[in-house]
């Protein structure tokens, strides 16, 4: 199941594998066919397997602290672990099968994807993407130099900064 922004609260509930990825990732090519077989038994093992593209999400991304790719977590009821094993099929499969999740350790509550703390980074990772996409307008669509563009950052940072502190 692929997961974006608008219905990834749906991993609070039941038992799930979670892949985050980039399609320009080496690593996320090379399991992505282990993956896919992954999410075929995934009846047998009663779980759901789902998956994130980390550069359609990055709010997301930003939620579950994702720093490397691929990045796979397992929830079960909202109890978010992360993934370090091999990445072979068997591996995976017996994960869940054997229970071996049950001897990881949960996510920290504050860096739980479902904490107040987490949700704002999702919002710091958002806010990122649309600064990046207003540089992006300034300089390819506008035609202002880069460093012209840097300077209209900077000055908008300072004059926040200045509002807040008054």
């Amino acid at each position: 199941q692929v997961l974006g922004g608008s219905n990834w609260s749906l991993v609070l509930q039941g038992q799930w594998m979670l892949e985050f990825y980039a399609p320009w990732c080496p690593a996320c090519q090379q399991i992505e066919p282990t993956w896919e077989s992954f999410a075929k038994e995934s009846e047998h093992l009663d779980i759901t397997v789902g998956k994130v593209d980390v550069t359609q999400e990055p709010g997301l991304s930003g939620r579950f602290f994702v720093t490397t790719l691929p990045t796979i977590y397992h929830a079960n009821n909202g109890v978010f672990r992360r993934y370090r094993g091999s990445r072979t099929l068997e591996d995976l499969q017996g994960y869940v099968l054997e229970r071996k999740w049950e001897h990881v350790e949960p996510v920290a509550g504050w860096k739980s994807p479902s904490s107040i703390m987490m949700h704002c980074m999702a919002g710091l990772f958002h806010l990122s993407g649309w600064i990046r996409q207003i540089h992006s307008y300034l300089t390819g669509t506008l035609g202002i130099h880069v460093w012209i563009s840097y300077a209209i950052f900077i000055l908008a940072t300072l004059l926040i900064g200045l509002f807040l502190g008054l």
